[in-house]
């Protein structure tokens, strides 16, 4: 199957053409970051350059097919889920799906996990847990592998998003790893973000030092049938009330696992959605989500083109550099020279 036919069966929200169409994205990416690997490594093979040219040429057909293929009239609401490991982001994804699906909405779903800096492997365990959903014809869920990409989502990520929009998704949820304080690279990928947390995570100083709070649009209390809950909600109010902003954060409390607090968390979210649209920030934000995109592909590709300058010119740069020959920033201005 061409790659024009696989769009258009995309578009008609065929799930194995969706499918096909993320993993085109995930292997050419993979296929670049592996020869820009063994440019640098100096073992740059004729046939690594062979299939990341094959794999990058597909890839830019489907985008082009799939970025002109006209604007849909109400763009895709992008929600992205992010928190610590163990708060429950998954089952509160599972929970959300449900809610959406009440609705009458199309659902996917994006759910990155941490892949080993050893084996490359991943779980995936976020599918297992969603196989209630596994047969319904109105959800696509696919799980993607960080691949050693930190921030807490995949570097094929963006453009899995824009599959799933061309594919007709009316809301599409991003769940990303299991995050620490400054992985916060989701808020730049969505239009509403929820932060989940859970009681017992930590003492209010944790809370107020955290910068992954400082993202958040809705923030969702997990676990709310543990010991603490409301110490923690006492202490997130305190927090989200030291700065004035035009949207503060609603804090929900809910308990995924049983599916509580769904309504009251969709009301959130609606609310946000039309304070993004009646202030222009959705616009904003997915302007800024745009030039993020184009910037990204940019930079991955000079870095391609700088691997393969690596081996004797940097060699001979650091041995002039070492023998006070030049400095680093001279040497670095040579370097990128060969680049025009």
């Amino acid at each position: 199957m061409d790659v024009r036919e696989l769009v258009g069966q995309a578009r008609q929200g065929r799930p194995r053409a969706v499918a096909r169409l993320i993993s085109l994205v995930e292997n050419a990416v993979e296929n670049a970051e592996n020869a820009a690997q063994a440019a640098h490594a100096g073992v740059f093979a004729r046939g690594d350059r062979a299939a990341s040219a094959v794999a990058s040429r597909a890839l830019r057909e489907a985008m082009a097919e799939l970025a002109t293929g006209g604007a849909r009239p109400h763009p895709a609401r992008v929600i992205g889920l992010t928190g610590s490991p163990g708060v429950g982001k998954s089952t509160s994804t599972g929970m959300l799906i449900r809610a959406f699906r009440r609705r009458g909405s199309t659902v996917g779903v994006l759910a990155v996990d941490p892949s080993s800096p050893f084996t490359g492997g991943a779980l995936l365990g976020d599918r297992v847990r969603m196989q209630d959903h596994a047969t319904d014809p109105g959800v696509f869920i696919r799980s993607m592998s960080s691949r050693g990409h930190l921030g807490g989502l995949a570097w094929a990520t963006p453009q899995a998003l824009r599959v799933l929009e061309a594919a007709g998704c009316d809301v599409i949820l991003v769940e990303t790893v299991g995050v620490g304080q400054a992985e916060v690279e989701i808020a730049r990928l969505a239009d509403t973000t929820v932060v989940i947390l859970a009681p017992g995570m930590g003492d209010g100083v944790q809370a107020a030092k955290a910068g992954i709070l400082e993202v958040a649009d809705v923030l969702v209390v997990n676990k709310a049938d543990r010991d603490g809950v409301q110490t923690t909600v006492r202490e997130l109010r305190n927090m989200t009330g030291l700065v004035e902003t035009p949207w503060r954060p609603p804090i929900v409390t809910t308990v995924a696992s049983k599916g509580e607090g769904a309504d009251d968390l969709l009301a959130a979210l609606d609310k946000h959605q039309a304070y993004l649209e009646e202030s222009g920030e959705a616009r904003r934000r997915r302007l800024a989500r745009a030039r993020d995109e184009i910037e990204a592909i940019a930079l991955a590709q000079l870095r391609s083109r700088f691997a393969v300058l690596h081996g004797d010119r940097l060699d001979t740069l650091a041995e002039r550099l070492l023998g006070a020959e030049t400095d680093p920033y001279a040497a670095a201005d040579d370097l990128i020279a060969a680049l025009r």
